[in-house]
């Protein structure tokens, strides 16, 4: 699903050249839950904006669903990310003015789904979720775990082959923060979903079934 070859990025510094990503050679899998590891500063969110096109700055081969990334325009690479890609962010990122209902619609409008099916899709989430109760509410009206609960179900929606989780459990407590991981690998094995997590926790990354850690900006072993 993935393959990365001899990745690097670079910030150029009036000190000279600065590696965020050096030589990156990654390959993840259809079905991989994989756990991207290391201290602040390692290169985990560079990596993570990488894989999620959201940056383009960078030089080397992408390869995304066997699309080759590092030969497509801006545009190319926005269709290929709305497809394929959901995000989990730590700060939930709900849009505060609409309610849960049309927060998990918003996905489908950017995928010209019809109203129609939009509606019925929406559905059968806040149902396998747990939220049919919630979906009038706003984010400011929900616990965290409530949000977060709210912000998978979002990032599945539109059933992206790609699930990138950025500290999903990282505003969440204890309780909170377990049930999202349990919720991670049962979407995991029994749907198939594949997810690239960032994590600082060793009980967070337990849940996946690869660790890769990161040091300077490199893939250490």
């Amino acid at each position: 699903m993935i393959t990365l070859r001899h990745i690097d990025r670079i910030y150029p510094l009036k000190g000279g050249p600065f590696y965020a990503l050096r030589n990156i050679n990654l390959a993840v899998q259809a079905g991989d839950f994989l756990s991207i590891m290391g201290p602040s500063g390692s290169g985990k969110s560079t990596l993570l904006h990488l894989l999620g096109l959201h940056d383009a700055a960078w030089t080397g081969e992408f390869e995304l669903c066997g699309e080759p990334v590092h030969q497509l325009d801006k545009k190319k690479r926005f269709a290929l990310q709305k497809r394929t890609i959901g995000f989990v962010f730590q700060s939930y990122h709900l849009l505060d003015d609409l309610t849960v209902y049309e927060n998990l619609e918003i996905p489908l409008s950017y995928r010209d789904t019809p109203k129609k099916d939009r509606e019925s899709i929406v559905c059968d989430a806040l149902d396998r979720f747990h939220i049919v109760g919630k979906k009038d509410l706003y984010p400011s009206q929900l616990s965290g775990g409530q949000q977060q609960l709210v912000g998978i179900a979002r990032a599945l929606v539109a059933k992206p082959a790609l699930i990138l989780a950025d500290e999903p459990t990282g505003n969440l407590h204890s309780d909170q923060g377990r049930e999202i991981m349990e919720l991670f690998k049962k979407l995991n094995r029994e749907d198939g979903v594949t997810i690239v997590q960032v994590t600082h926790s060793n009980e967070n990354a337990a849940y996946g079934t690869r660790i890769v850690r990161l040091a300077d900006g490199m893939v250490v072993k």
